[in-house]
């Protein structure tokens, strides 16, 4: 699908979060397709990531099933890493979404991670509707993916007493 055609428009849906771990350490779970980016997806949305391609940020290829109101879609992405460290972006090359991962510093041992999704619906009615239907999904997504991240980078780094 393409955003430029006439008959479509991007719906932008995000959420931030802090995370307790340093950015550096945030980033590498989020960009470790084979470990790191497994434990941080909720099973509740998201059945069998598996990579094709790569493993680790760029180049990477993933599959996985995301489960929307108990229904299975399959969903192929390519990451880039535009700002190694920093932005994450998959690729979506089949609906023209792109997901982003955007994480900053927050001190020497904390971080602040965006998860954003440009998706493309198509204009109208329809596309309010579907408009619609992606925030009200994604909504829910980000919290808890946001929330599983914090959970597991924490307990994969060690804490420093203040």
């Amino acid at each position: 699908m393409n955003p430029n055609d006439a008959n479509r428009k991007v719906v932008r849906v995000e959420a931030s979060a802090d995370v307790g771990a340093a950015a550096a350490d945030t980033y590498r779970m989020i960009a470790d397709y084979r470990d790191g980016h497994t434990r941080i997806v909720p099973t509740k949305y998201f059945r069998d990531l598996r990579v094709i391609e790569g493993g680790y940020g760029d180049g990477t290829v993933i599959e996985f099933d995301m489960l929307v109101f108990g229904k299975a879609t399959h969903a192929r992405a390519r990451v880039s890493e535009p700002e190694p460290g920093r932005v994450l972006v998959e690729t979506y090359p089949d609906t023209g979404w792109v997901t982003s991962f955007i994480v900053e510093p927050r001190g020497t041992s904390g971080s602040r991670v965006t998860i954003r999704t440009d998706a493309v619906v198509r204009a109208g009615l329809l596309g309010l509707l579907e408009g619609a239907f992606v925030r009200s999904f994604l909504s829910r997504v980000f919290p808890a993916e946001l929330a599983q991240l914090d959970e597991q980078v924490r307990m994969r780094t060690p804490q420093h007493a203040i």
